[in-house]
């Protein structure tokens, strides 16, 4: 009589792209039935948008470019100093929805279940990335094309366009890869709407909203030696096709692989843990 053979599964690294790819469109499917979130996250960068150009930009314009004649020619050279940091708060915002997200997965026991399937672990947290990533593409077009409109001018070619593309994706996945991770880490959706909000601040204490060396020099220092400054200056650069120094660029990219590297090992460690 032979020998019953055993049946060995398939690992789970196989199905890796496979699970990664369901994950991602059930990530996607969420977006489009529930395009309210989408409208918000383009919404809260708008508003700051109209409403530091039309109430503060006609003052502010003065102090960011020298012979600025306070009004609608500060107006127009504070839109285009601005819109850099509005691009980089639309990411922030969709980091903070997706920590809302994740937290609901881990919290609302999908995740339970899913650790009981061969489903490859990094496809549960990378199908959130993935999603986020194009989502800030697409909110930061829209914020963009908005900006245009309003009377904003880049002055950006194809490569430059390319450039500034690559860049944002890789940022976006910096942002996505640490709002996964405080959602994973979450004990609630709540706490997870809250902790992303230090993502959401930081540029205001950077190069974003006015020149850091108009700053008092404390502040200054930490504006100077924060990740968002040589971000929004990359962004800066590329949009006005204007020289990025290779030191901010190249420090903007080292903030972004980091932060990426500790989100990702943050939100494995995060996912792993026993909810209690």
């Amino acid at each position: 009589m032979a020998a019953a053979t055993a049946v060995v599964p398939r690992p789970v690294t196989r199905n890796a792209p496979r699970d990664l790819t369901t994950m991602t469109r059930r990530s996607l499917l969420r977006m489009l039935r529930y395009p309210s979130l989408t409208a918000i996250i383009v919404a809260t960068p708008v508003v700051l948008l109209l409403l530091f150009v039309y109430v503060f930009g006609g003052a502010f314009g003065a102090g960011v470019a020298a012979g600025v004649t306070p009004g609608a020619e500060g107006r127009a050279v504070y839109l285009a100093y601005i819109v850099p940091a509005i691009l980089v708060m639309t990411a922030t915002s969709v980091a903070q929805s997706t920590a809302i997200n994740v937290a609901m997965d881990m919290t609302g026991g999908i995740v339970t279940r899913l650790r009981t399937t061969p489903v490859a672990p990094v496809a549960v947290l990378g199908g959130h990335v993935v999603a986020a990533v194009v989502q800030t593409l697409l909110a930061a077009s829209l914020v963009l094309g908005i900006a245009v409109a309003l009377g904003y001018r880049p002055d950006v070619d194809a490569l430059g366009l390319l450039a500034m593309t690559g860049f944002f994706v890789l940022f976006g996945l910096a942002l996505t890869w640490l709002s996964v991770a405080m959602g994973a880490a979450a004990r609630s959706v709540e706490s997870a709407s809250n902790t992303p909000m230090l993502l959401v601040l930081l540029p205001f204490f950077g190069s974003g909203f006015v020149p850091v060396d108009t700053m008092p020099t404390p502040v200054r220092l930490f504006a100077e030696h924060q990740p968002f400054t040589p971000v929004i200056e990359t962004v800066r650069g590329l949009l006005a096709g204007t020289p990025v120094g290779a030191g901010t660029a190249w420090t903007a990219v080292g903030w972004c692989v980091g932060l990426a590297v500790v989100g990702w090992l943050w939100a494995r460690a995060a996912y792993r843990r026993p909810r209690t």
